[in-house]
């Protein structure tokens, strides 16, 4: 290879890369325009190449135990039906479908012909409601099948994770008690959480799986191990880099993020903003509908003029959210309420 070749390539991998230091190390707070923003900003460090297939990644079989090159994330306390819906899981292992796509999973669901990716998943946490006597099914998990719907199930409770940290029509998405905006795969999921695949530009839902567990491989790679079905014909354990193009997201069975709320929103955490607002005295309690409509902007824009260099948008963005939150304690806090002593 000739010597200005080399210079050549090593410039333009130089480039890919960022280029020189000042890039911004994390995105910028969204503005008061109608749609959150697509482009993604640099992050600190240079973001990992990721590994688009033309579907999921199956020949990276893995056993009850991590691989003997696999370093395991611990991923903290976790509830008690986690372990048990795991369980129940685990002992579907090597289930294969019939003919046309046969399976009970279907069955129970009310298509035996499904393509049973949700079903089993679904089938599964009806088993650990009925064997260890939970609530999970519509509570913490989705009953679904279409696509889409169990993202959106989980978009409408503010459980829903995406990979690049920017949930379409709503905005950027921050881990709860953090300092900035979500990195692309900040967020390592965790086991019990639901990770959503897509293989079109559009992101729409094409697979869903069961995070077992999560780890370091021999490179240094965050791997998702899973447990699924539907890929190709049985339930099996299977494993994907975090970083892989068409892992859409997460759906979390717990509340550890949040996300930019505007106008158009509707969900579970549009109402707690609502109550929020209503409690600092900002918007009446009529219009605690959990959706974002013009009474909820106007309020959220009349909070933010209480804040300091804080533009005035209309928009929960992570500043506003968190300042709200804050005072809210610090009311509590001084209460008298707080300090009676009952006998």
């Amino acid at each position: 290879m000739k010597p200005n070749r080399v210079a050549a390539l090593a410039l333009a991998a130089w480039m890919a890369f960022g280029g020189a230091a000042g890039q911004s190390a994390y995105a910028t707070e969204e503005t008061a325009t109608a749609a959150p923003l697509a482009t993604e900003t640099a992050t600190a460090a240079p973001q990992v190449t990721e590994t688009a297939t033309a579907a999921p990644q199956v020949t990276e079989t893995v056993t009850a135990a991590p691989q003997a090159t696999d370093t395991p994330i611990d991923p903290g306390a976790r509830p008690d039906y986690v372990e048990e819906l795991l369980t129940v899981a685990r002992s579907e292992l090597g289930y294969t479908e019939g003919p046309n796509n046969y399976t009970k999973y279907g069955v129970w669901s009310g298509d035996p012909n499904a393509a049973w990716c949700a079903e089993f998943i679904c089938w599964c946490v009806d088993q650990t409601d009925q064997r260890y006597g939970s609530q999970l099914l519509n509570v913490v998990y989705p009953k679904y099948s279409g696509q889409n719907t169990g993202r959106d199930w989980f978009i409408a409770r503010g459980r829903f994770v995406y990979r690049r940290g920017n949930c379409p029509d709503w905005g950027y998405q921050w881990l709860k008690g953090s300092d900035h905006l979500m990195r692309k795969n900040e967020y390592i999921p965790r086991s019990g959480d639901l990770v959503f695949f897509s293989y079109s530009e559009a992101g729409d839902t094409e697979h869903v799986a069961l995070v077992e567990y999560c780890a370091k491989d021999a490179q240094g790679n965050v791997m998702i191990h899973v447990i699924e079905g539907n890929n190709p014909s049985t339930v099996q354990r299977s494993s994907y880099p975090l970083n892989n193009s068409q892992v859409l997201g997460f759906g979390t069975c717990e509340d550890v993020a949040d996300t930019t709320i505007r106008y158009g929103c509707s969900g579970d955490k549009v109402l707690t903003l609502q109550q929020q607002l209503t409690t600092l005295g900002y918007l009446d309690v009529k219009d605690q509908t959990g959706t974002y409509g013009s009474n909820t902007k106007a309020a959220v824009a009349e909070y933010q003029k209480t804040m300091s260099g804080q533009p005035i948008t209309g928009i929960a963005d992570r500043a506003t959210q968190q300042a709200v939150t804050a005072e809210l304690q610090k009311q509590e806090f001084v209460s008298p309420d707080t300090w009676l002593v009952e006998d």
